[in-house]
């Protein structure tokens, strides 16, 4: 039984017609005079594209930014391996789009579980995105009489999506980088690379700074401030392999969730349809294939189970079209869970394709034959190279095989409308938040909620919280940095204390992460349901036992130790899975990904529970020895009527 708060949680959303709600928030906010912005300190912790363009915008407004950044330099963060687009709501094609049906289709894809007034100013806000970066120079695809090109995504019937070829995260972060690297320049900037965050300082119940390790010396430092920003990205790694680099991690966020931070609907991962299937033991990551492929790529399987062809010797009438036949409206371009459900149901079905029968096809050869060879090796010319490299396989010869990976999370810390967490101080920004995807996000949306919160509304929301406090100045010599800097050298030092005395009856982390990645993809992954979710409950405080009694670590604390690293942020996801799992165990209904199989349409579709579960579940840290106690946010709909989901 899940113990609940008595009090619900308020988004502090503003009132009115919500097209007017976010002018009218900017109107009633709190500023910071221009010559006062110099005063301020802030600290940026991530230099992807939210971080970086949070922490650009933040300085040429005059403010001090401290910039944290996990990798050598910003351009490495992994917004660089978004590949099909940002969604914006020109209408350029004059095809019925509007920021209205943007909102609409974000809250629809999201299956009715977000806040209605942070996805429409997302919506909002799309256009002005784009216009930033054009004017930044980034090169998106343009048409031949020079106006910007758009293509479509699943989970929309109109052409919104701009892209630049298959490298948009590339070419995206690249002009925030230009923006960070120009306030670097100016000194309004200290950019301190190679640093992980080990915990968020909080001083007189305010986030007042941050605990670091350097990766590349093993020095734990203190960095001080008037406010923190966390744009650390999101949590897919829990599941050992995800399509997320090797370094994504929870550590940021669950630090601030110990520290008092609410964490929000953290079952809500998303499964990308299109990957690259899993190819052996060995493996250690998975590799995207954009959805922009479904604009002409077709999905399908044999009809016949049996059927082992090759797939250039099944006629079309030997092939089952699935997504194409079950959703006629939206066709290949279904939303991604929905995408992701329909594989795995064939493949369960024993129709999957390739060595492990865990892969569907995704064939170009009627786009090729239709539009010309050049025509579609300029569209995905870069991702056929990436798939042929892998898999030794030319798409423009033979089909693409795909399978679900995780690829993104819905869930995050909790943020009200201004971004702000339960902790006063302490923002959070892009994936690391929760606030605008609901249950599932639609493709080319990453990008676009990681670029406004950057851009568009941190400054915003930080000079309101600077404008309407008093701040006496912290220090890192003070007692709660002191205090902080002890429990991360303790927490190392825990962490290093099997591995004296050789490697005799101990394990490695990859093989602790795997044991966990199994369970949570078994049992927490494309579909859930209680006897396995408590299963994985029961099974989780052994894996955790194993790892503080057996993991062996070669090297020391006081050099680069990237076993070590991977050690600290496996400690971390064998904590943070286990309100993963209690949340999935506490959401009795389907809502977008999170498929609960005692909740289906009687076409194994997911069934929402409106009447019980229309809200945000907000998990508070109560201590080590306590279970997690849930905080509700009622979802309230004034502007969309909550449907049973449809793309057929």
């Amino acid at each position: 039984m899940v113990e609940t708060a008595d009090t619900p949680l308020d988004g502090r959303c503003p009132t009115g017609p919500i097209a007017e709600r976010w002018e009218r928030r900017k109107r009633e906010l709190k500023l910071v005079a221009p010559n006062n912005r110099r005063k301020y300190n802030i600290i940026v912790v991530g230099t992807g594209l939210a971080g970086g363009s949070a922490a650009a915008s933040l300085a040429e407004l005059g403010y001090n930014v401290l910039s944290i950044c996990i990798q050598d330099s910003p351009r490495r963060a992994h917004s660089i391996a978004a590949q099909g687009g940002i969604n914006a709501a020109k209408n350029y094609q004059n095809d019925g789009d509007s920021i209205h049906r943007l909102f609409y289709d974000t809250i629809k894809g999201g299956d009715f579980r977000a806040r209605e007034a942070n996805v429409y100013r997302l919506a909002e806000v799309s256009n002005q995105i784009i216009d930033q970066c054009v004017a930044q120079g980034v090169p998106f695809a343009r048409e031949y009489g020079g106006t910007l090109a758009n293509r479509s995504f699943g989970g929309a019937q109109v052409s919104r999506t701009f892209y630049a070829r298959g490298q948009t995260g590339q070419q995206l972060l690249l002009g925030a980088y230009g923006a960070l690297s120009r306030q670097i320049r100016s000194g309004r900037v200290q950019m301190f690379a190679r640093r992980g965050m080990m915990d968020v300082v909080v001083v007189d119940g305010r986030a007042r700074g941050i605990t670091v390790r350097n990766i590349m010396t093993g020095e734990i430092e203190s960095h001080a401030a008037d406010a923190v920003i966390l744009a650390t990205g999101g949590y897919g790694n829990v599941y050992f392999l995800s399509t997320n680099a090797m370094a994504s991690n929870v550590t940021a966020a669950w630090r601030a969730h110990k520290r008092g931070a609410g964490f929000a609907n953290p079952s809500f991962v998303q499964i990308h349809p299109t990957c690259i299937p899993v190819h052996g033991d060995y493996q250690s990551k998975l590799t995207l294939m954009s959805e922009s492929l479904r604009n002409d790529g077709r999905v399908w399987v044999p009809k016949n189970k049996d059927d082992k062809r090759r797939p250039a010797d099944i006629p079309d009438s030997d092939r089952d079209y699935y997504l194409e036949n079950k959703y006629p409206s939206f066709g290949n371009l279904v939303p991604r869970d929905v995408a992701s459900r329909n594989a795995k149901e064939q493949c369960d079905q024993g129709k999957g394709v390739g060595s492990t029968g865990l892969a569907v096809y995704l064939d170009f050869a009627e786009a090729i034959k239709r539009d010309g060879r050049d025509t579609i090796w300029k569209k995905y010319g870069n991702l056929f190279q990436m798939y042929e490299k892998i898999t030794a396989s030319d798409p423009m010869v033979e089909p693409m095989m795909i399978y679900p990976a995780v690829h993104y999370t819905m869930g995050g810390l909790w943020v009200d409308y201004d971004l702000m967490t339960t902790i006063p101080g302490l923002f959070a920004i892009g994936e690391c938040n929760f606030s605008d995807h609901g249950a599932n996000r639609l493709g080319a949306s990453a990008l676009m909620q990681g670029l406004a919160d950057g851009y568009f509304i941190i400054a915003t929301s930080v000079a309101h919280y600077l404008g309407t406090n008093k701040f006496d100045k912290a220090s890192e010599h003070d007692a709660s940095f002191i205090d902080s800097r002890r429990w991360v050298e303790d927490r190392i030092a825990r962490i290093l204390r099997n591995s004296v005395g050789g490697t005799t009856g101990k394990c490695t982390v990859d093989e602790i992460h795997k044991e966990l990645g199994r369970l949570m993809w078994d049992n927490c992954g494309m579909a859930r349901n209680r006897q396995g979710l408590e299963a994985a409950l029961a099974e989780l405080p052994r894996i955790r036992e194993t790892f503080w009694n057996r993991v062996y670590l070669p090297g020391s604390n006081k050099e680069i130790n990237q076993s070590l690293e991977r050690a600290g942020r496996v400690a971390d996801f064998l904590e943070f899975a286990d309100i993963m799992i209690r949340d999935a165990l506490a959401r009795e209904e389907s809502c977008g990904c999170h498929l609960r199989e005692e909740s289906q349409t009687e076409e194994n579709e997911a069934k929402r529970d409106d009447a019980n579960y229309s809200h945000v579940s907000v998990w508070e840290h109560r201590g080590e020895e306590q279970e997690p106690l849930m905080h509700k946010e009622p979802l309230v709909f004034e502007f969309v009527t909550p449907t049973q989901r449809s793309y057929k």
